[in-house]
């Protein structure tokens, strides 16, 4: 066995370059043949002063027998090594049983002789999550959609490999690297080598895909509404940010705001999400990190052919009446959260539903004077109990600091200045969430009318607010055919799309952002959606065969099945390996049934050495 440099031409730009190949010379009859077992290509990177250490090392791995010197092979030459002979059992015919023997269930009768003490298992590499994500962008046609948007094979074996690792081990693009080269055996079910694909490809299929974000989202959710045959008369709408690491002074949208996850010391990047009642995703759009909720609700719901009276269910931030007014001008519905503040409710005449979760929710229904818009005031007695607890929490904590500075007017070198006293208080009310507006505070002054002698106050809850109506919320909309059952329970559809949030942000990999280019930043959250929609129809599909489960759950039973491979020396010298996957457990098989799913992903490969 040895390695061949020969020069070759590109037909095409009649380019001269330099390939490699190993080769091996066999004996046919009387003459002897050099036969190539696999083409290494013009960038083989180990040097020549290494190729015959490399060989050696290669006939090692092929025949596992003991032997009596040890190579000294350096790290890189181990690898190459190590990939070259996993290649060439890969690229062996798959072990297919004939007709008669999948008739009778039986396996192909491949009797072989071994030394059972002379077995090695090696190179494992999971093909669970892999397979399964594998499915599902099947199901979807995503390989197809890649080519028709021009992306070429080694760029679609990238982006499949990018968000099939976004799935199983979500990370850096040099994290998903090094996983699909040394833990993951997606390589081998694509037939595709990740070892010898470079970092940077990654990074580049990236900027394609945020290129192509627009056609990519349209027939990825036409192929699903296909699938799914969803219905489209609910429309989510939201927004949620993500925080950078580092200050990302290139990228434009890297703002600072309001945080969703308490990191204002950070710059945030905005993802708003149109959701159908499903939970596909029908568009997304990346903002920057201060843009104002309010304010991206057009662009976004523009050109989506909903039809005509389509109900939108937004949260309090998108739902101002410059918002309302444009969707009831274009023709759509809505349920939206309130944005009024004062709270009321009259128990009296009010409807009673039951949740899942067995807990009443008490709601009254209020129409408009002109009959154009209802109002749905709605009582939960937990979350009557959990508002309780923070105004008790708040009212104990600002009491606590009245006490303190009450006190303080009878010890030495302590603030007595009325002025001081009054911006003090106004630091209590800031830092205690609106409780202060509950109190009516009154500083007695001395003699002087400069310095006070005494702080007293009292609780005077304010109508319409947390304090005297806890637990209530008002809802608003347009649809005044519905019942009060039937608004509120389209409604809770908005909770969908913030657990949608939660697993972009915890399952798949959204946070933070390491990037520094706004490409890259992009098409980050742009590859996290994709691969939310994957996992989504898995989910969506094991949900109609009775199988619930968040996504992380689901990824843990089913990263436990590998590839391996079993080597054995025979007695006549040869070597005997045998490369397929562990038998599933029974939650795995629970979900390749449901699925349709082969339990033994990659098949059979068997190699005689």
């Amino acid at each position: 066995m040895y390695i061949r440099r020969t020069q070759t031409r590109n037909t095409a730009t009649g380019e001269s370059y330099y390939t490699h190949r190993l080769v091996q010379s066999l004996r046919v009859g009387t003459k002897v043949r050099q036969v190539t077992l696999l083409n290494l290509g013009r960038h083989f990177a180990i040097g020549q002063n290494h190729w015959p250490t490399l060989c050696s090392r290669i006939d090692q791995l092929l025949s596992p027998q003991k032997t009596l010197i040890s190579l000294d092979c350096p790290s890189q030459v181990e690898r190459e090594a190590q990939r070259i002979v996993a290649q060439l059992l890969t690229r062996q015919p798959e072990a297919i049983p004939s007709a008669k023997e999948t008739e009778t269930g039986l396996s192909p009768e491949d009797v072989q002789t071994v030394l059972v003490d002379s077995l090695e298992m090696s190179r494992p590499r999971s093909v669970g999550v892999e397979q399964v994500g594998l499915w599902a962008m099947g199901k979807a046609g995503f390989t197809e959609l890649l080519a028709d948007v021009g992306l070429t094979g080694p760029q679609r074996a990238a982006a499949i490999g990018a968000i099939i690792g976004r799935m199983a081990a979500p990370g850096s693009e040099r994290a998903l690297h090094r996983w699909l080269s040394a833990q993951s055996g997606l390589g081998e079910l694509l037939d595709v080598d990740f070892e010898t694909m470079s970092l940077m490809q990654f990074y580049r299929v990236s900027d394609l895909l945020i290129r192509n974000r627009e056609a990519i989202e349209n027939r990825l959710f036409s192929k699903i509404n296909d699938l799914f045959n969803l219905p489209g008369t609910v429309t989510l709408y939201d927004l949620t940010n993500t925080y950078f690491e580092g200050e990302a002074e290139g990228n434009s949208k890297a703002q600072r705001g309001r945080s969703k996850e308490k990191r204002c010391d950070s710059p945030l990047l905005t993802l708003g999400l149109v959701l159908d009642g499903s939970g596909f995703v029908r568009r997304s759009q990346i903002f920057p990190g201060n843009v104002s909720e309010g304010s991206t609700l057009e662009g976004m719901l523009k050109g989506l052919n909903a039809p005509n009276g389509a109900l939108v269910v937004m949260d309090r931030g998108v739902a101002t009446e410059a918002n309302l007014v444009w969707l009831r001008d274009k023709g759509y519905r809505y349920l939206v959260v309130s944005r009024e503040r004062e709270r009321q409710f009259d128990f009296n005449g009010a409807a009673c539903i039951e949740t899942a979760a067995k807990e009443q929710i008490h709601i009254q229904k209020v129409l408009s004077d002109d009959g154009q818009e209802v109002r749905l005031y709605c009582h939960s007695q937990r979350r009557a109990e959990k508002e309780k607890g923070i105004s008790r929490r708040f009212a104990e904590r600002f009491e606590a600091g009245l006490t303190k500075l009450s006190e303080g007017l009878s010890k030495p070198r302590t603030t007595k200045n009325i002025d001081k006293l009054w911006e003090r208080i106004g630091r209590l009310k800031e830092k205690n969430r609106g409780i202060g507006q509950h109190y009516h505070i009154e500083i007695i002054p001395d003699d002087s009318g400069l310095q006070a002698q005494a702080i007293h106050w009292k609780q005077k809850p304010l109508d319409g607010t947390s304090l005297t109506h806890p637990g209530v919320y008002c809802l608003r909309s347009n649809e005044t055919g519905w019942d009060e059952e039937r608004l509120w329970r389209t409604y809770i559809t908005l909770t969908d799309l913030e657990s949608v949030f939660r697993s972009l942000k915890s399952e798949l990999g959204l946070r933070p952002l390491f990037h520094r280019k706004e490409e890259r930043s992009d098409g980050h959250l742009f590859i996290t959606v994709l691969t939310y929609q994957i996992v989504q129809i898995i989910r969506q599909q094991l949900a109609e065969k009775g199988i619930h489960g968040r996504w992380s759950t689901l990824r843990d039973i089913l990263s436990s099945q590998c590839r391996i491979t079993a080597s054995f020396r025979r007695p006549d010298g040869h070597s005997l390996q045998v490369r397929k996957a562990t038998r599933p457990e029974p939650e795995q098989q629970k979900i390749f049934q449901a699925l349709g799913i082969h339990a033994n992903p990659g098949g059979v490969k068997k190699m005689v050495v």
